[in-house]
């Protein structure tokens, strides 16, 4: 398992998924062009930075909201809040 695996693993990402589903289970996601960008919440304990930014790409050219999508990058860090996560998504 590679770490990006294991740390969705971890923070109960999928590795696959669609758009719609992941709104369904996250509430910050945001589709910017053929990524889209997640800001999820992962408790790190009373006080700590607990937000995480995740992208995922489009696998298909279908860009809706039923499109596959593949995970490709979550933040080694947690952040004070999901702006912060948005911010670190949009620069990955």
């Amino acid at each position: 398992m590679t770490n990006l695996m294991a740390r969705a693993k971890e923070i109960r990402l999928p590795e696959e998924s669609t758009p719609e589903m992941l709104e369904v289970n996250w509430s910050c996601v945001l589709t910017f062009g053929s990524r889209v960008l997640l800001a999820g919440y992962f408790a790190q304990g009373f006080g700590k930075p607990s937000f995480f930014g995740a992208v995922y790409e489009f696998t298909t050219k279908d860009h809706s909201i039923e499109g596959e999508i593949k995970l490709v990058a979550i933040s080694d860090e947690y952040f004070p809040d999901n702006g912060h996560a948005i911010a670190w998504a949009m620069d990955h």
